[in-house]
């Protein structure tokens, strides 16, 4: 029972935080990456610490690098040597969009990359990611929505009843239909009735 629980409760945090299993990368990595670039002395060390470096890139929280790995890769695309790296460059891809909230580029990418290999799991995990993500946006939209309408239709109503002079008793701390005034008994909080 209290494993269930713990499960339930990871499952709600992960719902607000946007939990998914995309690894992060720091600066330090990020710069090692670009240290291995430029001592890279063959053309085969230099594409695959492109490569390094790309995925660290988009792996990064800062938006910045994101886009330095998305537009890296982006221009390396076309220069794949076979369908594999094609295939990590889109995942690559799929993930920049990915961290940038570009839900439906990534999704579109993971696709490609799946026409590629089917069953990868890798691929098959970030697709499930973006699909959760895309499915939490939507309910926290309409959650938005329907607050949006509802304090409209309570604006419309309140402007409406305000026309029809029907009194706001809740605002005043008036709890009778009398209102106060003239013609109000102040010690009863009644109506009196000219004579």
């Amino acid at each position: 029972m209290e494993a269930k629980m713990g499960r339930f409760f990871e499952s709600v945090g992960n719902f607000f935080t946007g939990g998914d299993n995309i690894p992060w990368c720091d600066r330090d990595i990020i710069a090692g990456c670009e240290r291995e670039l430029a001592d890279a002395s063959t053309e085969g060390q230099r594409n695959d610490s492109l490569m390094r470096l790309s995925w660290a890139l988009v792996h990064s929280r800062q938006t910045d690098d994101v886009n330095r790995g998305i537009s890296m890769l982006e221009a390396s695309l076309d220069n794949s040597g076979s369908p594999l790296q094609t295939r990590e460059k889109l995942y690559l891809l799929a993930v920049g969009h990915y961290r940038n909230g570009d839900y439906s580029k990534s999704r579109q990418l993971v696709e490609r990359c799946l026409e590629i290999q089917p069953d990868w799991r890798q691929a098959i995990s970030l697709k499930k990611a973006i699909e959760d993500k895309i499915a939490k946006d939507g309910l926290i939209g309409i959650g938005i929505a329907t607050t949006a309408v509802g304090l409209l239709v309570g604006g419309i109503a309140a402007a409406v009843a305000d026309r029809a002079g029907v009194p706001d008793l809740s605002v005043r701390g008036i709890t009778s239909i009398c209102g106060g005034g003239d013609s109000c008994d102040p010690t009863t909080n009644e109506q009196v009735v000219a004579p």
